[in-house]
């Protein structure tokens, strides 16, 4: 089965990321992240990925009515490579470290492991994946258990009490505050940030946690009804780390916030006012929802905080 955060490759030295569960219509929904040219690996942008797949492999746009968008997808069929992070991790562990991104992720999955967590849950994704990272790559972990998902939280909060890794310095937030493209202040990005846990520096490398869960909570068939901004008090966050991640609302119309970007992801907490932008959908049930990151960048879309 494809789940999220997998990747796949096409015979034409195509390296896809995997965005949702499952197969749509025989395809792979998923995002360009890597092709090949002259032999060369190179990693794309967003705005270089849509021009490159609409002048050379349009193939590979599809229109979802699911989400009632377009996004790259790949057939099944046309898939020659699946890269699992599962079984990616299991492998990389059990190698002798070749570069510094290598020992630094073993490292991290010593302390991980030394903690009580179980290694078997967790895979690696991004570069570390497919082979591509250098040594300013960071190390992008996904884990498969809502549990242990959480107990790596509490890990990574005393690893830091303890010294044994480190919390994000003030240019460490900067960076990521500028490659996430948020849409409010850098105090308020780092106040929300912070109290997530799941994320930190092991020998200045910055690394992440992610969840992903089988089920998708966010499922359905939607159709875009505009944009809108709204306000409302958080009902539930126990699906708020979730890919996607998935806010119920005490709210007249909106029953949900679902986010499709980690930049938002674990934004909020139960009993907290959020204000959030994005897009209004609703389902063949007449359920409306709210859907942040409905683009890659997700520009102008957000949750934060009332505070």
């Amino acid at each position: 089965m494809y789940l999220a955060k997998d990747f796949v490759e096409t015979a034409e030295g195509l390296i896809f990321a995997v965005v949702s569960n499952g197969l749509e219509q025989g395809k792979v929904l998923c995002f360009l992240r890597y092709l090949r040219i002259d032999g060369c690996w190179r990693k794309a942008g967003t705005d270089f990925a849509n021009d490159f797949l609409r002048q050379s492999y349009p193939h590979y746009l599809h229109y979802s009515p699911a989400i009632d968008a377009e996004v790259h997808a790949v057939p099944a069929a046309a898939v020659v490579r699946h890269y699992q992070p599962r079984r990616q991790l299991e492998a990389l562990l059990r190698q002798q470290p070749t570069d510094a991104v290598l020992a630094d992720l073993q490292h991290l999955c010593r302390l991980f492991a030394d903690s009580g967590l179980q290694l078997d849950q967790f895979g690696v994704t991004g570069s570390l994946l497919v082979g591509m990272q250098n040594h300013d790559s960071d190390i992008d972990l996904v884990c498969y258990g809502r549990d242990q998902f959480h107990r790596a939280r509490f890990s990574v909060q005393a690893l830091i009490a303890q010294d044994r890794i480190q919390a994000l310095n003030d240019s460490d937030w900067l960076e990521a505050y500028r490659r996430r493209a948020c849409d409010f202040a850098l105090d308020d990005y780092i106040w929300h940030e912070q109290r997530k846990y799941n994320k930190g520096m092991i020998n200045q490398r910055k690394f992440d946690l992610s969840l992903l869960c089988a089920v998708d909570v966010a499922g359905g068939r939607y159709r875009k009804l505009g944009f809108a901004r709204i306000e409302a008090e958080v009902a539930d966050d126990r699906f708020s780390f979730d890919y996607p991640a998935c806010f119920p609302l005490k709210h007249a119309e909106i029953g949900s916030v679902v986010c499709f970007t980690a930049t938002y992801n674990g934004q909020a907490q139960k009993g907290e006012w959020i204000e959030a932008a994005g897009w209004i959908e609703i389902d063949e049930q007449g359920c409306q929802r709210l859907v942040v990151g409905s683009t890659r960048e997700a520009i102008g879309e957000y949750i934060r905080v009332l505070r």
